[in-house]
Protein backbone atom coordinates (compact mmCIF):
# COMPACT_ATOMS: atom_id res chain seq x y z
CA UNK A 1 0.00 0.00 0.00
CA UNK A 2 1.15 3.41 -1.02
CA UNK A 3 2.31 5.87 2.25
CA UNK A 4 0.53 8.77 2.41
CA UNK A 5 1.96 12.26 2.92
CA UNK A 6 0.86 11.96 6.67
CA UNK A 7 2.68 8.62 7.09
CA UNK A 8 6.37 10.25 5.43
CA UNK A 9 5.59 13.12 8.11
CA UNK A 10 6.63 10.64 10.35
CA UNK A 11 9.29 9.00 8.93
CA UNK A 12 12.89 9.53 9.47
CA UNK A 13 15.23 12.63 7.39
CA UNK A 14 17.22 10.40 5.90
CA UNK A 15 14.24 8.03 4.77
CA UNK A 16 12.44 11.65 2.99
CA UNK A 17 15.92 11.74 1.50
CA UNK A 18 16.07 8.09 0.31
CA UNK A 19 11.90 8.71 -1.30
CA UNK A 20 13.29 11.70 -2.89
CA UNK A 21 16.10 10.44 -4.38
CA UNK A 22 14.21 7.45 -5.80
CA UNK A 23 11.84 9.70 -7.08
CA UNK A 24 14.12 11.72 -9.04
CA UNK A 25 15.37 8.39 -10.33
CA UNK A 26 12.43 7.54 -11.75
CA UNK A 27 12.57 11.10 -13.73
CA UNK A 28 15.73 10.28 -15.01
CA UNK A 29 14.23 7.32 -16.68
CA UNK A 30 11.29 9.22 -17.99
CA UNK A 31 9.39 9.15 -15.27
CA UNK A 32 7.36 11.87 -13.89
CA UNK A 33 8.81 14.03 -11.27
CA UNK A 34 6.26 14.19 -8.20
CA UNK A 35 7.61 16.49 -5.56
CA UNK A 36 7.47 16.21 -1.96
CA UNK A 37 5.68 18.86 -0.53
CA UNK A 38 8.14 19.64 1.99
CA UNK A 39 11.08 19.50 0.15
CA UNK A 40 12.84 22.76 -1.18
CA UNK A 41 15.27 21.78 -3.22
CA UNK A 42 14.72 21.98 -7.57
CA UNK A 43 13.72 20.09 -9.90
CA UNK A 44 16.47 18.09 -11.41
CA UNK A 45 17.23 18.36 -15.19
CA UNK A 46 15.39 16.50 -18.18
CA UNK A 47 16.08 13.46 -18.79
CA UNK A 48 18.93 12.63 -21.62
CA UNK A 49 17.96 12.34 -24.85
CA UNK A 50 18.41 8.27 -25.23
CA UNK A 51 16.08 8.13 -22.11
CA UNK A 52 13.84 10.55 -23.76
CA UNK A 53 13.84 8.50 -26.81
CA UNK A 54 13.53 5.56 -25.29
CA UNK A 55 10.09 6.07 -23.18
CA UNK A 56 9.09 7.25 -26.75
CA UNK A 57 10.24 3.84 -28.90
CA UNK A 58 8.79 1.82 -26.22
CA UNK A 59 5.54 3.09 -26.20
CA UNK A 60 4.67 4.08 -29.36
CA UNK A 61 4.95 7.54 -29.69
CA UNK A 62 6.83 9.73 -32.08
CA UNK A 63 10.34 11.00 -30.94
CA UNK A 64 12.77 13.47 -31.71
CA UNK A 65 15.47 12.93 -34.38
CA UNK A 66 18.32 14.02 -32.23
CA UNK A 67 16.94 11.71 -28.69
CA UNK A 68 16.39 8.90 -31.35
CA UNK A 69 20.27 9.00 -32.33
CA UNK A 70 21.51 9.36 -28.72
CA UNK A 71 19.77 6.15 -28.44
CA UNK A 72 21.23 3.97 -31.35
CA UNK A 73 24.27 4.91 -30.05
CA UNK A 74 23.92 4.31 -26.95
CA UNK A 75 22.58 0.48 -27.80
CA UNK A 76 24.61 -0.20 -29.88
CA UNK A 77 27.59 0.86 -27.34
CA UNK A 78 25.85 -1.04 -24.94
CA UNK A 79 25.23 -4.52 -27.29
CA UNK A 80 28.83 -4.62 -28.02
CA UNK A 81 28.90 -5.54 -24.47
CA UNK A 82 26.32 -7.45 -24.11
CA UNK A 83 25.33 -9.03 -26.96
CA UNK A 84 22.74 -11.56 -25.81
CA UNK A 85 20.74 -8.60 -24.20
CA UNK A 86 17.63 -9.59 -26.31
CA UNK A 87 15.25 -6.41 -25.22
CA UNK A 88 17.95 -4.02 -26.13
CA UNK A 89 18.09 -5.67 -29.77
CA UNK A 90 14.14 -5.34 -30.20
CA UNK A 91 14.74 -1.52 -28.88
CA UNK A 92 17.51 -0.81 -31.23
CA UNK A 93 16.15 -2.44 -34.04
CA UNK A 94 12.39 -0.46 -33.25
CA UNK A 95 14.50 2.96 -33.38
CA UNK A 96 16.14 1.91 -36.40
CA UNK A 97 12.73 1.80 -37.85
CA UNK A 98 11.52 5.20 -36.54
CA UNK A 99 14.64 6.64 -37.62
CA UNK A 100 14.66 5.12 -41.30
CA UNK A 101 10.78 6.64 -41.39
CA UNK A 102 11.63 9.74 -40.50
CA UNK A 103 14.68 10.27 -42.17
CA UNK A 104 12.58 8.56 -45.41
CA UNK A 105 16.13 6.36 -45.75
CA UNK A 106 15.04 2.90 -45.96
CA UNK A 107 19.01 1.93 -46.00
CA UNK A 108 18.10 1.54 -41.86
CA UNK A 109 15.11 -0.99 -42.31
CA UNK A 110 17.76 -4.07 -42.91
CA UNK A 111 19.71 -2.86 -40.20
CA UNK A 112 16.66 -3.00 -38.27
CA UNK A 113 15.48 -6.66 -39.47
CA UNK A 114 19.02 -7.70 -38.22
CA UNK A 115 18.54 -6.68 -34.95
CA UNK A 116 14.62 -7.14 -34.40
CA UNK A 117 16.03 -11.41 -35.91
CA UNK A 118 18.83 -11.28 -33.93
CA UNK A 119 16.31 -10.57 -30.62
CA UNK A 120 14.45 -13.97 -31.48
CA UNK A 121 17.36 -15.45 -31.48
CA UNK A 122 18.69 -14.72 -28.05
CA UNK A 123 14.72 -14.91 -26.93
CA UNK A 124 13.34 -17.03 -29.50
CA UNK A 125 9.69 -17.63 -26.73
CA UNK A 126 8.44 -14.73 -24.82
CA UNK A 127 9.89 -11.91 -26.53
CA UNK A 128 6.94 -9.42 -27.99
CA UNK A 129 9.24 -6.37 -28.22
CA UNK A 130 10.79 -8.15 -31.07
CA UNK A 131 7.90 -9.05 -32.34
CA UNK A 132 6.14 -5.72 -32.34
CA UNK A 133 9.23 -4.22 -33.53
CA UNK A 134 8.79 -6.81 -36.84
CA UNK A 135 5.22 -5.80 -37.13
CA UNK A 136 6.68 -2.03 -36.94
CA UNK A 137 9.47 -2.67 -39.69
CA UNK A 138 6.70 -4.40 -42.31
CA UNK A 139 4.31 -1.05 -41.60
CA UNK A 140 6.95 1.47 -42.42
CA UNK A 141 8.02 -0.82 -45.73
CA UNK A 142 3.97 -0.78 -46.43
CA UNK A 143 3.86 -4.64 -46.44
CA UNK A 144 0.52 -4.88 -44.22
CA UNK A 145 0.18 -8.68 -44.81
CA UNK A 146 3.47 -9.48 -43.03
CA UNK A 147 2.46 -6.47 -40.42
CA UNK A 148 -0.18 -8.28 -39.54
CA UNK A 149 1.22 -11.87 -39.32
CA UNK A 150 3.78 -10.10 -36.84
CA UNK A 151 1.40 -8.19 -35.19
CA UNK A 152 -1.10 -11.06 -34.40
CA UNK A 153 2.22 -12.95 -32.96
CA UNK A 154 3.31 -10.05 -30.27
CA UNK A 155 -0.95 -9.56 -29.44
CA UNK A 156 -0.44 -13.66 -28.77
CA UNK A 157 2.23 -13.69 -26.47
CA UNK A 158 1.30 -10.35 -24.56
CA UNK A 159 -2.49 -9.46 -25.04
CA UNK A 160 -2.72 -6.64 -22.92
CA UNK A 161 0.44 -5.26 -24.58
CA UNK A 162 -1.92 -2.03 -25.97
CA UNK A 163 1.34 -0.58 -28.28
CA UNK A 164 0.94 -3.51 -30.34
CA UNK A 165 -2.93 -2.43 -31.26
CA UNK A 166 -2.00 0.58 -33.01
CA UNK A 167 0.44 -1.99 -35.66
CA UNK A 168 -2.51 -4.06 -35.88
CA UNK A 169 -4.77 -0.88 -37.02
CA UNK A 170 -2.12 0.31 -39.33
CA UNK A 171 -1.88 -3.38 -41.10
CA UNK A 172 -5.29 -3.83 -40.94
CA UNK A 173 -5.96 -0.77 -42.44
CA UNK A 174 -3.72 -0.99 -45.20
CA UNK A 175 -5.34 -4.50 -46.30
CA UNK A 176 -8.89 -3.00 -46.44
CA UNK A 177 -10.02 -4.82 -43.30
CA UNK A 178 -12.29 -2.45 -41.30
CA UNK A 179 -13.84 -4.80 -39.37
CA UNK A 180 -10.82 -5.83 -37.98
CA UNK A 181 -9.73 -1.99 -37.20
CA UNK A 182 -12.89 -1.22 -35.64
CA UNK A 183 -11.71 -4.95 -33.42
CA UNK A 184 -8.30 -3.61 -32.41
CA UNK A 185 -9.49 0.29 -31.78
CA UNK A 186 -11.79 -0.99 -29.02
CA UNK A 187 -9.46 -3.30 -27.75
CA UNK A 188 -6.75 -0.42 -27.30
CA UNK A 189 -8.99 1.73 -25.75
CA UNK A 190 -10.33 -0.40 -23.25
CA UNK A 191 -6.20 -0.88 -22.35
CA UNK A 192 -4.79 2.41 -22.62
CA UNK A 193 -5.77 6.43 -22.69
CA UNK A 194 -3.81 9.66 -24.00
CA UNK A 195 -2.43 11.34 -26.73
CA UNK A 196 -0.95 8.32 -28.47
CA UNK A 197 -4.28 6.61 -28.18
CA UNK A 198 -6.52 9.90 -28.96
CA UNK A 199 -4.04 10.16 -32.11
CA UNK A 200 -4.64 6.89 -33.30
CA UNK A 201 -8.51 7.02 -32.85
CA UNK A 202 -8.47 10.38 -34.60
CA UNK A 203 -7.02 8.27 -38.03
CA UNK A 204 -9.62 5.67 -37.38
CA UNK A 205 -12.58 8.33 -37.47
CA UNK A 206 -10.67 10.06 -40.29
CA UNK A 207 -10.94 6.58 -42.29
CA UNK A 208 -14.68 6.74 -41.52
CA UNK A 209 -15.07 10.17 -42.81
CA UNK A 210 -16.33 11.38 -39.25
CA UNK A 211 -14.38 13.94 -40.15
CA UNK A 212 -15.18 16.53 -37.16
CA UNK A 213 -15.05 14.00 -34.31
CA UNK A 214 -11.68 12.85 -35.72
CA UNK A 215 -10.46 16.83 -35.49
CA UNK A 216 -11.67 17.30 -31.72
CA UNK A 217 -10.36 14.15 -30.42
CA UNK A 218 -6.83 15.34 -32.24
CA UNK A 219 -7.12 18.17 -31.15
CA UNK A 220 -7.31 16.29 -27.33
CA UNK A 221 -3.92 14.54 -28.17
CA UNK A 222 -2.10 17.96 -28.90
CA UNK A 223 -3.39 19.50 -26.12
CA UNK A 224 -2.43 16.31 -23.75
CA UNK A 225 1.11 15.61 -25.64
CA UNK A 226 4.36 16.54 -23.08
CA UNK A 227 7.33 15.87 -25.52
CA UNK A 228 7.53 18.39 -28.53
CA UNK A 229 8.38 15.39 -30.78
CA UNK A 230 5.11 14.00 -30.06
CA UNK A 231 2.75 17.34 -30.02
CA UNK A 232 4.20 18.52 -33.46
CA UNK A 233 3.58 15.18 -34.54
CA UNK A 234 -0.58 15.68 -33.80
CA UNK A 235 -0.32 19.01 -34.77
CA UNK A 236 0.93 17.97 -38.46
CA UNK A 237 -2.29 15.50 -38.68
CA UNK A 238 -3.76 18.11 -37.42
CA UNK A 239 -3.03 20.23 -40.51
CA UNK A 240 -3.48 17.54 -42.66
CA UNK A 241 -7.40 17.33 -41.63
CA UNK A 242 -7.48 20.49 -41.97
CA UNK A 243 -6.27 20.57 -45.16
CA UNK A 244 -8.74 17.79 -46.20
CA UNK A 245 -11.41 19.85 -45.51
CA UNK A 246 -10.29 22.98 -47.11
CA UNK A 247 -9.41 25.02 -44.22
CA UNK A 248 -5.78 26.61 -45.89
CA UNK A 249 -5.14 28.98 -43.06
CA UNK A 250 -6.01 26.59 -40.19
CA UNK A 251 -3.75 23.84 -41.69
CA UNK A 252 -0.79 26.89 -42.59
CA UNK A 253 -0.51 27.79 -38.75
CA UNK A 254 -0.70 23.68 -37.80
CA UNK A 255 2.09 23.16 -39.71
CA UNK A 256 3.78 25.68 -38.94
CA UNK A 257 3.46 25.14 -35.18
CA UNK A 258 4.71 21.72 -35.40
CA UNK A 259 7.50 22.92 -37.50
CA UNK A 260 8.56 25.60 -34.32
CA UNK A 261 8.45 22.66 -32.01
CA UNK A 262 10.08 20.26 -33.93
CA UNK A 263 12.30 21.76 -36.98
CA UNK A 264 12.85 18.04 -37.99
CA UNK A 265 9.01 17.65 -38.40
CA UNK A 266 9.60 17.51 -42.67
CA UNK A 267 6.01 16.05 -43.08
CA UNK A 268 4.48 19.31 -41.27
CA UNK A 269 6.89 21.11 -43.90
CA UNK A 270 5.87 19.46 -46.81
CA UNK A 271 2.11 20.18 -45.77
CA UNK A 272 2.94 24.33 -45.49
CA UNK A 273 3.84 23.43 -49.32
CA UNK A 274 0.32 22.14 -50.39
CA UNK A 275 -1.26 25.15 -47.59
CA UNK A 276 1.14 27.70 -49.45
CA UNK A 277 0.27 26.86 -52.76
CA UNK A 278 -3.41 26.99 -52.42
CA UNK A 279 -2.65 30.21 -51.09
CA UNK A 280 -1.22 31.74 -53.56
CA UNK A 281 2.02 31.89 -51.87
CA UNK A 282 3.56 30.34 -54.62
CA UNK A 283 6.97 30.96 -54.36
CA UNK A 284 7.17 30.13 -50.26
CA UNK A 285 5.81 26.94 -51.22
CA UNK A 286 8.34 25.93 -53.45
CA UNK A 287 10.78 26.85 -50.45
CA UNK A 288 8.53 24.57 -48.23
CA UNK A 289 8.81 21.33 -50.38
CA UNK A 290 12.37 21.94 -51.08
CA UNK A 291 13.01 22.04 -47.30
CA UNK A 292 10.92 19.30 -46.36
CA UNK A 293 12.39 16.69 -49.41
CA UNK A 294 15.72 17.91 -48.53
CA UNK A 295 15.73 16.01 -44.98
CA UNK A 296 12.95 14.06 -45.96
CA UNK A 297 12.96 12.67 -49.75
CA UNK A 298 9.73 10.78 -49.84
CA UNK A 299 8.71 9.80 -52.99
CA UNK A 300 5.25 11.42 -52.83
CA UNK A 301 6.81 15.04 -51.67
CA UNK A 302 8.79 14.62 -54.81
CA UNK A 303 5.14 13.75 -56.78
CA UNK A 304 3.36 16.81 -55.22
CA UNK A 305 6.41 19.55 -56.12
CA UNK A 306 6.92 17.88 -59.29
CA UNK A 307 3.02 18.32 -60.05
CA UNK A 308 3.33 21.94 -58.96
CA UNK A 309 6.29 22.94 -60.78
CA UNK A 310 4.50 21.06 -63.64
CA UNK A 311 1.21 23.60 -62.92
CA UNK A 312 3.42 26.88 -63.49
CA UNK A 313 4.78 25.44 -66.85
CA UNK A 314 8.16 24.50 -65.29
CA UNK A 315 8.42 21.20 -67.39
CA UNK A 316 12.06 20.34 -66.14
CA UNK A 317 11.98 21.67 -62.65
CA UNK A 318 9.29 18.67 -62.68
CA UNK A 319 11.34 16.18 -64.64
CA UNK A 320 13.81 16.32 -61.75
CA UNK A 321 11.62 15.93 -59.56
CA UNK A 322 10.05 12.89 -61.14
CA UNK A 323 13.65 11.27 -61.78
CA UNK A 324 13.87 11.58 -57.66
CA UNK A 325 10.55 10.08 -57.10
CA UNK A 326 12.06 7.03 -59.59
CA UNK A 327 15.28 7.00 -57.59
CA UNK A 328 13.76 6.67 -53.98
CA UNK A 329 11.62 4.34 -55.34
CA UNK A 330 14.50 1.55 -56.47
CA UNK A 331 16.13 2.54 -53.00
CA UNK A 332 12.70 1.63 -51.31
CA UNK A 333 13.17 -1.78 -53.05
CA UNK A 334 16.90 -2.19 -52.12
CA UNK A 335 15.85 -1.63 -48.82
CA UNK A 336 12.24 -3.95 -48.44
CA UNK A 337 10.11 -1.42 -48.88
CA UNK A 338 6.81 -0.94 -51.42
CA UNK A 339 6.75 1.89 -52.46
CA UNK A 340 4.50 0.76 -55.89
CA UNK A 341 1.59 3.05 -54.63
CA UNK A 342 3.11 6.37 -55.60
CA UNK A 343 4.66 5.18 -58.21
CA UNK A 344 1.43 3.86 -59.47
CA UNK A 345 -0.10 6.91 -59.30
CA UNK A 346 3.04 8.58 -60.67
CA UNK A 347 3.12 6.46 -63.84
CA UNK A 348 -0.83 6.97 -64.71
CA UNK A 349 -0.62 10.72 -64.81
CA UNK A 350 2.67 11.41 -66.11
CA UNK A 351 4.51 8.22 -67.60
CA UNK A 352 3.06 5.11 -68.87
CA UNK A 353 -1.06 4.16 -67.40
CA UNK A 354 -0.41 0.42 -68.81
CA UNK A 355 2.09 -0.03 -66.89
CA UNK A 356 0.74 1.75 -63.92
CA UNK A 357 -1.81 -0.77 -64.16
CA UNK A 358 0.15 -3.83 -64.25
CA UNK A 359 1.76 -2.56 -61.20
CA UNK A 360 -1.60 -1.54 -58.92
CA UNK A 361 -3.00 -5.00 -60.18
CA UNK A 362 -0.35 -6.93 -58.26
CA UNK A 363 -1.01 -4.44 -55.48
CA UNK A 364 -4.42 -4.55 -54.86
CA UNK A 365 -4.18 -8.85 -54.86
CA UNK A 366 -1.36 -8.47 -52.22
CA UNK A 367 -2.83 -5.57 -50.13
CA UNK A 368 -6.39 -4.33 -51.17
CA UNK A 369 -6.57 -1.29 -49.23
CA UNK A 370 -8.43 2.25 -49.96
CA UNK A 371 -5.70 3.85 -51.04
CA UNK A 372 -4.46 1.18 -53.48
CA UNK A 373 -8.28 0.70 -54.85
CA UNK A 374 -8.54 4.68 -55.83
CA UNK A 375 -4.99 4.60 -57.45
CA UNK A 376 -5.92 1.45 -59.91
CA UNK A 377 -9.50 2.94 -60.43
CA UNK A 378 -7.54 5.92 -61.96
CA UNK A 379 -4.70 3.82 -63.99
CA UNK A 380 -7.38 1.97 -65.39
CA UNK A 381 -9.34 4.94 -66.41
CA UNK A 382 -5.94 6.79 -67.71
CA UNK A 383 -5.60 3.30 -69.66
CA UNK A 384 -9.06 3.72 -71.17
CA UNK A 385 -10.91 0.70 -69.47
CA UNK A 386 -13.06 3.17 -68.10
CA UNK A 387 -15.93 0.20 -66.73
CA UNK A 388 -13.78 -1.63 -64.69
CA UNK A 389 -12.40 1.66 -63.41
CA UNK A 390 -15.10 2.41 -62.26
CA UNK A 391 -16.24 -0.56 -60.32
CA UNK A 392 -12.74 0.08 -58.08
CA UNK A 393 -13.56 3.79 -57.66
CA UNK A 394 -16.81 3.32 -56.29
CA UNK A 395 -15.12 1.13 -53.83
CA UNK A 396 -12.72 3.37 -52.69
CA UNK A 397 -15.75 5.90 -52.28
CA UNK A 398 -18.42 3.61 -50.79
CA UNK A 399 -18.76 3.98 -46.81
CA UNK A 400 -20.49 0.67 -46.85
CA UNK A 401 -16.93 -1.32 -48.21
CA UNK A 402 -14.60 0.75 -46.14
CA UNK A 403 -14.51 3.78 -48.45
CA UNK A 404 -15.41 6.36 -45.95
CA UNK A 405 -12.77 8.84 -46.15
CA UNK A 406 -14.14 12.32 -47.14
CA UNK A 407 -11.18 12.39 -49.84
CA UNK A 408 -11.70 15.49 -52.91
CA UNK A 409 -9.55 13.55 -54.97
CA UNK A 410 -10.87 10.36 -54.85
CA UNK A 411 -14.16 12.28 -55.11
CA UNK A 412 -12.63 14.12 -58.43
CA UNK A 413 -11.33 10.71 -59.75
CA UNK A 414 -14.99 8.90 -60.09
CA UNK A 415 -16.63 11.97 -61.15
CA UNK A 416 -14.20 12.05 -64.25
CA UNK A 417 -14.58 8.36 -64.54
CA UNK A 418 -18.42 8.69 -64.95
CA UNK A 419 -17.67 11.55 -67.43
CA UNK A 420 -15.67 9.23 -69.35
CA UNK A 421 -18.34 7.09 -69.52
CA UNK A 422 -20.95 9.62 -70.46
CA UNK A 423 -22.56 9.45 -66.81
CA UNK A 424 -23.30 12.57 -66.72
CA UNK A 425 -25.53 13.50 -63.89
CA UNK A 426 -23.16 10.87 -61.60
CA UNK A 427 -19.97 12.67 -63.05
CA UNK A 428 -21.69 16.53 -62.16
CA UNK A 429 -22.47 15.14 -58.65
CA UNK A 430 -19.11 13.58 -57.70
CA UNK A 431 -17.54 16.69 -59.27
CA UNK A 432 -19.04 18.95 -57.49
CA UNK A 433 -18.66 17.20 -54.05
CA UNK A 434 -15.08 16.79 -54.55
CA UNK A 435 -15.16 21.21 -54.74
CA UNK A 436 -16.97 20.91 -51.77
CA UNK A 437 -15.13 18.87 -49.93
CA UNK A 438 -11.95 20.98 -50.82
CA UNK A 439 -11.34 23.80 -53.32
CA UNK A 440 -8.10 23.42 -53.18
CA UNK A 441 -7.18 19.86 -53.61
CA UNK A 442 -4.93 20.33 -56.43
CA UNK A 443 -3.63 23.21 -58.38
CA UNK A 444 -4.48 21.55 -61.57
CA UNK A 445 -7.58 19.15 -60.63
CA UNK A 446 -9.33 21.60 -58.99
CA UNK A 447 -8.85 23.42 -61.95
CA UNK A 448 -10.16 20.47 -64.71
CA UNK A 449 -13.31 19.83 -62.35
CA UNK A 450 -14.62 23.14 -62.16
CA UNK A 451 -13.89 23.52 -66.26
CA UNK A 452 -16.10 20.05 -66.47
CA UNK A 453 -18.09 21.47 -64.82
CA UNK A 454 -18.93 24.06 -66.87
CA UNK A 455 -19.29 21.65 -69.86
CA UNK A 456 -21.73 19.61 -67.86
CA UNK A 457 -23.70 22.48 -67.20
CA UNK A 458 -27.11 22.51 -64.89
CA UNK A 459 -28.47 19.46 -64.62
CA UNK A 460 -31.63 18.72 -66.97
CA UNK A 461 -35.17 19.18 -65.02
CA UNK A 462 -35.72 15.44 -64.74
CA UNK A 463 -32.41 15.15 -62.56
CA UNK A 464 -33.23 17.75 -60.19
CA UNK A 465 -34.82 16.88 -57.08
CA UNK A 466 -38.61 16.91 -56.16
CA UNK A 467 -39.30 19.20 -53.06
CA UNK A 468 -42.87 19.00 -53.43
CA UNK A 469 -44.98 17.03 -50.77
CA UNK A 470 -47.04 14.34 -51.83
Amino acid sequence: MQATPQDEERRSPGRRRLLVALVAGSAALGGVLVLLPWERSPAPASPAPGAQALTAVTTGVPAALPDLAALIDERERHLRQRPKDARSWAVLGTAYVEQGRRLADPEYYPRAEQALRTSLRVRPGNNPDALAGLAALANARRDFPAARTWGEAARKAAPRRWTTYPLLIDAYSGLGDHEAVGRMLDRLTKLRSGPAVLARTAAVYRDRGWREDAAATLSDAVARAQAPAERAAYLERAGQLAWERGDREVALRHFEEAVRLDPDQRAAQAGQGRALAALGRTTEALNAYRAALARQPRPEYALELGELYEHLGLAEAAGVQYDLLRERVRKAAAGGGDEELVLGQFEADHGDPAQAVRRLRAEWRRQPGIAVADALGWALHRAGQHEEALRFAVRATDPERGGGVRSALYAYHRGMIERALDKRGPARRHLQEALRINPYFSPSRAQEARAVLAELGEPPVDEMPDFTES
